[in-house]
């Protein structure tokens, strides 16, 4: 029976550490990331891929059969197990069946145990040969997630043999690696060159990597289920099959209790930082950013009603506002946070009174050190914002927010290669009125201050960004600081005066207008486009190298994050009634939903093409993308319930 799913879409197994181990469902590895054991030695950064896949194969009367296959440069694929491969499934996490062709049939499985760096492989013999021998090579490195391996003297071969345990120390600084099974392990050292990773060469990035092999496990498989662990923990003295059926019972004992699919991915972007929680922005290559942690969580937490982990995160980042900012990012490896967003700190104002809202509602009401504590963080933020604060981000007379300097990029279109920030947008953003003003409207409750700044604020917007000849809004007024001027680019940053906010700036015709010109402009199946095509500067694929791709990036390129603001515009202003819902969602959530079985399965991606067919890229597996359409959907919910 032949596969009926992509071979090259890709499945992640998190460990809510900010570890993984992802592949593609041919078993092929198309990317540097792809990996069993990948982890992050201090959460959620600081990652290392430590085992990269295996080689397997087995062995009945009749020949010896591969398992795996792997792409070897200059474009080779070897061996060819990736043909015997009749069905793959993600639920409960991921399941391979191979038919040899002596009628034998094997089933795969590849899990990992939530909390712990671990992975769990197993192989099972369903039907067929009863002589069957399996055997499995793991392929390691020792390097960080970004970086390649290539063959080298000082990798270390040496294994520390006990029964059942084998463990290895590829480099010093690196965690070891320790493997458990109920095989039998043969110490034969060898490397394998030159593995070619295609996304990396569509990247436009190095990509090819050469892995060492210590040596070989071997099975009769017909006798047992083979059982293999790698982790970079010690070893307990549990057997491999009583470790492995404790962690099975564990993980779908864990997984069951999520009420959809949905609920299950948004679960891998929720992980532990130090003592406390935050949310990874995208697998495989990001960690955790403000902007994207505070859009992200109000689906990801909030309306799936994981407030703990939302009060966490919030408690967490008010412990880092200096100046009136939150931090962007936290680099990877030590150093000081970002400060380089405009739009951080008022997407945390957004999130903070969400939280308040939704835990009185459900009756968990805040203690009064946590509600002060957020108050605290709201308060500084807005008034940070209006004394003014780094790179120029300050209130000006017509009560708008004024924010940027030449070559730092501060809304959420923030490419930028070398000194060149490709959507600067200096001056006054849409949607940063539209936080400014939500964030304002949310601070009234601590001073009559904000109550007057909002009506002046308000005001203004109507009169600034009204364009009367498109019947839209400008992206930005007072460009580059210069008092009159506008840029009239259209994109898809105006929704936000009409949706994905709390409260609406555009009512009535001209929220109308707005929302069927982006619609006729800029949706797509996959999202919103972020320029609308014909524009100057537009760009219908993100392809090429990092200069192109970034240079692409919010030039055109969709963004699927942007549907849950969309979607909601569309309903304020066509009527959010019985008949119009289920008209959204057969237009506009229906093409969202089939996604998930595309590109990373069971989530959505990043970005997509501009242009049809919208090939998705970027990041298969994204935050915020995951959180708008699980935020949307209760929305929807809600309403008919």
């Amino acid at each position: 029976m032949p596969l009926t799913i992509d071979p090259n879409a890709e499945w992640l197994e998190a460990d809510g550490l900010g570890g993984f181990a992802s592949g593609t469902v041919s078993g092929i590895r198309t990317r540097r990331y792809h990996a069993l054991l990948l982890a992050a030695r201090n959460p959620p950064t600081d990652r290392f891929v430590l085992v990269n896949g295996f080689e397997a194969w087995v062995e009945t009367p009749d020949g010896k059969f591969a398992l795996s296959s792997h792409r070897y440069n200059p474009d080779v694929t070897y061996p060819d197990g990736a043909t015997r491969i009749t069905s793959f499934e993600t639920n409960p996490w991921p399941r391979w069946r191979f038919a040899l062709e002596d009628g034998t049939e094997i089933e795969q499985e590849i899990f990992v145990a939530h909390g712990s760096p671990l992975v769990v492989i197993s192989w099972k013999w369903i039907s067929g040969s009863k002589q069957i021998t399996l055997s499995v090579r793991p392929l390691l490195s020792g390097r960080d997630y970004h970086s390649l391996h290539h063959e080298n003297p000082g990798f270390r071969f040496d294994a520390a043999q006990q029964e059942g345990t084998v463990v290895w120390h590829p480099y010093d600084g690196v965690p070891p690696v320790t493997a458990i099974s109920n095989g039998m392990y043969f110490h034969q050292p060898e490397w394998y060159r030159k593995f070619l990773y295609e996304q990396e060469r569509e990247r436009g990035l190095d990509d090819t990597e050469d892995l060492a092999s210590p040596g070989t496990f071997l099975w009769d498989l017909h006798e047992n289920e083979a059982l293999l662990i790698f982790t970079t923990a010690p070893a307990s003295a549990a057997s491999a099959d009583q470790k492995i059926g404790s962690l099975r019972t564990i993980e779908l004992q864990r997984r069951s209790r999520f009420s959809s699919p949905l609920h299950r991915a948004a679960d891998a972007y929720i992980v532990q930082r130090h003592d406390k929680k935050t949310i990874v922005a995208g697998y495989p290559w990001f960690t955790d950013w403000g902007r994207d942690t505070f859009i992200a969580m109000r689906g990801l937490c909030i309306v799936t009603g994981r407030l703990l982990e939302a009060k966490q995160i919030l408690l967490a980042w008010a412990e880092e506002v200096s100046e009136g900012m939150t931090p962007n990012r936290f680099p990877d490896h030590g150093g000081r946070p970002e400060f380089n967003s405009v739009d951080s700190s008022l997407w945390y104002i957004i999130a903070a009174d969400e939280l308040m809202q939704a835990a009185a509602a459900n009756k968990q009401p805040l203690s009064t050190e946590e509600q002060e504590t957020l108050d605290r963080a709201i308060e500084s933020i807005l008034s940070g914002y209006a004394r003014g604060t780094r790179y120029g981000i300050r209130l000006d007379t017509d009560g708008l927010l004024a924010s940027g300097q030449p070559g730092v990029q501060l809304t959420w279109m923030d490419a930028r290669v070398g000194d060149w920030a490709v959507t600067a947008r200096i001056g006054k953003p849409v949607e940063i009125q539209a936080l400014w003003l939500n964030a304002v409207h949310i601070g009234r409750r601590f001073s009559q201050r904000w109550e007057n700044l909002f009506a002046q604020g308000s005001e203004s917007f109507l009169k600034r960004f009204w364009n009367e000849k498109d019947k839209c809004l400008y992206d930005v007024v007072d460009v580059d600081h210069q008092g009159g001027t506008v840029d009239a680019s259209f994109r898809p940053n105006q929704i936000f005066a009409v949706g994905g906010l709390p409260l609406a700036l555009l009512e009535g015709e001209h929220a109308a207008t707005v929302v069927q010109a982006v619609e006729a402009r800029l949706w797509t199946p996959m999202g919103l486009r972020s320029l609308a095509p014909g524009s100057q500067g537009y760009r219908p694929h993100y392809e090429g190298g990092p200069r192109d791709r970034d240079g692409a990036y919010h030039q055109g390129t969709v963004w699927p994050w942007l549907i849950g603001p969309f979607i909601e515009a569309w309903l304020r202003v066509n009527g959010n009634t019985p008949m119009r819902r289920e008209e959204a969602r057969k237009k506009f959530l229906a093409p969202i939903l089939k996604h998930l079985d595309e590109a990373g399965l069971g989530h959505i991606s990043e970005i997509a093409d501009a242009d049809a067919p919208h090939t998705p890229r970027g990041c298969p597996f994204q935050a915020w993308s995951m959180g708008e359409l699980l935020r949307i959907g209760s929305y929807f919910r809600a309403k008919e319930s």
